[in-house]
């Protein structure tokens, strides 16, 4: 069965993507699994200048879940196109390019690097902190989230994707706001801030206290609001949080989600690619899916 999916005008393989951050620059992964299988691949995030990250401890499991504060940690822009995403671009042809800055300007910079390069698209994270507006969250305010978009637009041709973070209390109007300001597409969601605990120090685990929450845990409350965001705006949806297995990539479709990202569950499972692939084959013919265009968004609401 075809898996391909249309997105942004070009055609993927197959509807997965590893979710930035939790498979670096794939140069490690290439050693045990063909990076092919994936429809496209997203880099870990960039910034303009190197970022050493936080110090450990930075990563810590919790139940069905994952909570790390990671902090960034790249090589930077320049050392990432000389180096990074050379490799990525000879294992896979749609290479989409994730970019992290602390304003706009930041934001604006990184992808006037990136305009010349041969890459499928750019996704903004939105979950760092503004240090112009007094260390807010860009992803927690509509208004910058339209104005970074905005920003970025209109110095690239390539697809713009808005990675919204979690913990707002409207996600509805941030990816309405990212619409606004150009954004091609959004992903949905970036982690939940979560915290762990160790009785014996009576302090947080991870060094930074608090960290970001994934994997299975997260699940439910991803797809919850993709459906939302997918009766609201006219762009596709990237979906991802705690997906696992073929039908979790069915459920984040019939929710609202074109294509997804698989994150954390990369840790416990180095054919994964394969193995959901497998996975989703066996769900569509169980389901008679022969199209995605026909599963996408489908999903029934009951009455109230």
């Amino acid at each position: 069965m075809d898996h391909s999916i249309e997105l942004f005008g070009k055609t993927l393989s197959n509807p997965l993507m590893p979710a930035s951050g939790c498979f670096a620059f794939g140069q490690e992964a290439a050693t045990y699994q063909d990076l092919g299988l994936w429809g496209a691949l997203i880099s870990k995030t960039v910034t303009l200048e190197p970022r050493l990250g936080n110090p450990p401890p930075r990563v810590v499991e919790t139940p069905s879940g994952l909570l790390n504060a990671i902090g960034l940690q790249n090589p930077g822009i320049d050392r990432f196109l000389c180096d990074q995403l050379p490799f990525m671009r000879t294992h896979h042809p749609a290479v989409i390019v994730n970019i992290a800055g602390n304003s706009v300007d930041d934001y604006v910079q990184l992808c006037e690097r990136l305009q010349d390069q041969d890459i499928f698209a750019i996704e903004l994270n939105l979950s760092c902190p503004n240090v112009k507006k007094g260390g807010m969250a860009l992803g927690t305010s509509p208004e910058l989230i339209r104005q970074v978009t905005a920003a970025c637009k209109g110095v690239v041709d390539f697809p713009l994707i808005a990675k919204l973070t979690p913990n707002v209390t409207d996600i509805v109007s941030c990816a309405l706001a990212a619409q606004e300001g150009g954004a091609d597409a959004v992903s949905l969601v970036n982690t939940f801030l979560g915290m762990a605990i160790d009785l014996n120090t009576r302090r947080p685990v991870l060094q930074n206290n608090t960290g970001g929450l994934s994997g299975p845990c997260i699940k439910p409350l991803a797809l919850r609001m993709v459906a939302q965001v997918y009766q609201a705006v006219d762009i596709p949806i990237i979906g991802l949080g705690g997906i696992q297995t073929g039908r979790d990539v069915l459920e984040f479709m019939l929710a609202g989600a074109r294509v997804v990202q698989i994150g954390s569950a990369n840790f416990a499972d180095v054919h994964l690619a394969h193995r959901v692939l497998e996975e989703v084959q066996e769900s569509r013919e169980k389901l008679q899916i022969s199209s995605w265009d026909t599963w996408i968004g489908g999903l029934n609401y009951w009455k109230s």
